[in-house]
């Protein structure tokens, strides 16, 4: 006779284990516990086998009769129904390491010895934040077009500026990674070009007029806040390097009898390892310094924790202290100052593209060349800060004779 759910309730435990049949092989197995669990016992291949179906109340009457049908009707296709749940628990985990934020990770990873940690960073942010809450669980190779244009235009709604695009160009690096190791069949990422809004690049707010950099240079000089954050200031347009490169500064990199700063290539945005000459100014702005900051390993530490860099925040708010909007000056734009007119008094192109550390050069060459016009780059500093010190004594600006 069928089973009833009156009947399920009251079923009492016995001191041996007990079966309630509702028939077609389904049945209650009742343990000595008080436990009861759905069971279906069928033959394949001539062989008795028990399929479990779940355990009551969580799986009621109904659907355990459901489960039993859809396991007679594999029987009669022809299939194991243990076989095909083994398959199917298989397959689901397959799916599990291999969702998009799995292969994301790897991709990440995989990237590490090509990007300096400050990049490496950004990526893995903007992919925490607009990226894995909507795709992180999707198996990688079941991702369409569509769906990934859905995600990258809600970034792309909340006014994101270049952010769609780079997420556009992350995605397509971890498919055709995915492809690459046997997880994905084509990357859908290459559906979308055109797809999204054309992005109008803005550039780093900088001052390049001569007079008004001398302006600037007087309000640093002026500045009265914390020294740490003076000095980096003060040696920020002496070197021009990356706000991230100046910050995470540390006074191993120093050699004060070359009057040199080696940049190790894990910090450097190319991988490259870069030598900053530094000039009888900077080298006497890292003197006064030394004494303050010598304990910790970075030239310019977290007023919060020695064992810190300098927040990426210090030398912005210290502009906009000084009156200077985003605007008018970023701490990015000291590169700019440095780039416009040293190209302007005639310095080597060259010279001054090696020193902003920028990436036009060949693979050949970057192999051998991170010493690539040094000698002229030494000069070259020395005269930048000969002529960014006459700009903050007020001294007239004159065109300066072309360099050669």
């Amino acid at each position: 006779m069928p089973l009833t759910d009156t009947a399920i309730r009251n079923a009492k435990p016995k001191p041996t284990p007990s079966k309630l049949s509702d028939g077609g092989g389904l049945y209650l197995f009742l343990s000595p516990s008080g436990g009861k669990w759905w069971r279906f016992d069928y033959r394949f291949d001539k062989k008795r086998k028990t399929l479990a179906l779940g355990v009551y109340p969580d799986v009621g009457l109904k659907d355990a009769r459901i489960r039993r049908d859809t396991a007679r009707k594999q029987l009669a296709d022809g299939i194991d129904p243990s076989n095909q749940r083994k398959a199917e628990k298989a397959a689901r985990a397959v799916a599990g390491a291999n969702t998009f934020e799995v292969v994301a990770r790897e991709w990440h990873a995989q990237r590490a010895k090509a990007l300096a940690q400050t990049t490496l960073d950004g990526i893995m942010m903007r992919m925490n934040k607009h990226l894995f809450p909507w795709l992180g669980q999707r198996p990688v190779v079941s991702i369409v077009a569509p769906e990934l244009l859905t995600v990258l235009r809600r970034a792309e709604a909340n006014d994101l500026g270049d952010t769609p695009r780079r997420l556009r160009q992350y995605c397509g690096q971890i498919f055709r990674y995915a492809i690459a190791t046997g997880r994905a069949e084509r990357d859908p990422a290459a559906d979308l070009r055109g797809a999204l809004k054309p992005h109008k690049p803005t550039h780093h707010a900088a001052i390049v007029e001569p007079r008004a950099v001398g302006a600037l240079l007087r309000a640093i000089d002026s500045y009265s806040g914390e020294p740490v954050t003076k000095a980096a200031l003060r040696i920020a347009p002496l070197v021009f390097v990356r706000p991230g490169e100046l910050r995470r500064a540390e006074w191993s990199e120093i050699d004060f009898e070359a009057a040199v700063w080696r940049i190790p290539a894990a910090r450097m945005k190319m991988r490259d390892t870069h030598i900053v000459p530094l000039s009888r100014q900077a080298i006497a702005i890292l003197r006064d310094l030394q004494p303050i900051t010598s304990r910790s390993c970075y030239i310019f530490p977290s007023i919060r924790s020695a064992r810190r860099p300098m927040s990426e925040n210090t030398i912005t708010g210290a502009l906009r202290r000084l009156g200077y909007s985003k605007d008018e000056m970023t701490g990015h734009g000291f590169r700019s100052i440095a780039s416009t007119l040293l190209n302007e008094q005639g310095w080597n192109r060259d010279a001054v593209e090696r020193q902003l550390a920028h990436s036009e050069r060949d693979g050949v060459r970057a192999a051998y060349n991170r010493a690539e016009h040094l000698p002229e780059r030494v000069r070259m500093m020395q005269e930048w800060a000969d002529y960014l010190y006459g700009l903050i004594n007020g001294a007239e600006v004159i065109q300066l004779a072309i360099r050669k």
